[in-house]
């Protein structure tokens, strides 16, 4: 039932939406952030408010259909604004319930300090898509090898931890075993070539995309990036301008250190694997790949890369990789330049 059932006369200057899957509560405020606007509906019912509604700064909460309900009130003449729900917590100054959800992202769209998710357009939502699916097979990949290999461990069979050790050796294997287990092996191999088979259909989309991509083609061109962490990336943040810098997307990707400081003393800790975690996973094999071919390479960046892991160890130094090489792609996307490999020039000995 509507708080406040219309406008009353007033000029709704921001609001607050909070999504769920058929209704969406809205907390609308005017100039003096006086709430004039409070009201429950469905869909439909809401497209036509906002229909009528002078142009506004509406604020949505990150989560599933944001992007598309963003779309479509940006449409309409509204600015929309998505943030995430760390953000709206804070805000919420009673109890939990679709009211007070919608008041605090009214609350947080009107902070200053708030930051803000890009809204996606259809074609990136599409490739993210691609990528999920393809995330989701390679997971159900390795469970399943996972499961093979405890299968076999019970009648005392051990196999190496590879995947490629398990494709060729799982049936070989499985001749000793008992008929009923043997068939057992044979069927989840053979679901396992069915994966293999279907992972391999989406990295030759996502390489033949990323190809047909300019922005995911410059991508390609630093060391250690691949079709596609480029294309995940291009898909991801778009052209990167939605971050001040490149250090703050590698905030947002969660790989910088988590900070507990106080009385002047810096405390820095683990990373803080805040953002998505598909995304840093494939920053983190790129910077594992670099480090593999570092030490063949004369660039400034396979040096530097050798310097921290020769200071700080592998694992450090692959974390500290990672950032740079989103830092470096972010550069790439916001400023529309190609990456330049530099020559390390030796210091002079005296």
């Amino acid at each position: 039932m509507d708080k406040i059932s219309a406008l009353a006369g007033a000029t709704v200057v921001a609001a607050g939406i909070d999504m769920a899957k058929s209704t969406f509560s809205v907390c609308g405020l005017d100039a003096a952030q006086r709430v004039v606007l409070e009201r429950t509906m469905n869909r439909a019912t809401l497209i036509e408010l906002f229909a009528r509604l002078q142009p506004c700064t509406v604020g949505l909460e990150a989560c599933s259909g944001a992007h598309q309900l963003a779309r479509e009130l940006t449409a309409l003449g509204h600015t929309v604004r998505i943030m995430a729900a760390k953000f709206v917590v804070p805000h919420r100054t009673s109890g939990k319930n679709d009211r007070n959800d919608a008041r605090a992202i009214v609350d947080a769209l009107i902070h200053r300090r708030t930051r803000f998710v890009p809204v996606k357009s259809e074609e990136q939502q599409a490739l993210l898509s691609l990528q999920r699916a393809r995330s989701g097979f390679v997971e159900e990949r390795t469970a399943l090898v996972n499961r093979i290999r405890g299968l076999l461990a019970e009648f005392g069979v051990t196999l190496p931890v590879h995947i490629e050790k398990v494709r060729h050796g799982a049936l070989r294997a499985a001749q000793r075993l008992p008929i009923l287990a043997r068939q057992v092996i044979e069927q989840l191999h053979a679901h396992l070539l069915i994966l293999d088979q279907r992972i391999g259909q989406y990295d030759r989309q996502l390489r033949e995309l990323a190809r047909h991509s300019e922005a995911a083609s410059r991508l390609t061109g630093v060391l250690g990036i691949g079709p596609v962490t480029a294309i995940t990336t291009v898909a991801m943040i778009g052209d990167g301008r939605g971050f001040k810098n490149g250090r703050q997307f590698a905030a947002w990707m969660g790989a910088v250190p988590r900070q507990y400081s106080t009385g002047g003393k810096t405390r820095l800790g683990p990373i803080t694997r805040h953002g998505d975690v598909y995304l840093r996973s494939l920053f983190v094999q790129c910077a594992k790949a670099l480090l593999a071919v570092a030490p063949r390479r004369n660039d400034h960046l396979s040096r530097w890369a050798l310097a921290v892991r020769s200071r700080r160890g592998f694992g450090k130094a692959v974390v500290a990789v990672a950032a740079k090489l989103a830092r470096i792609a972010w550069a790439i996307l916001a400023k529309g330049e190609r990456f330049r490999v530099q020559a390390s020039v030796p210091c002079a000995t005296r």
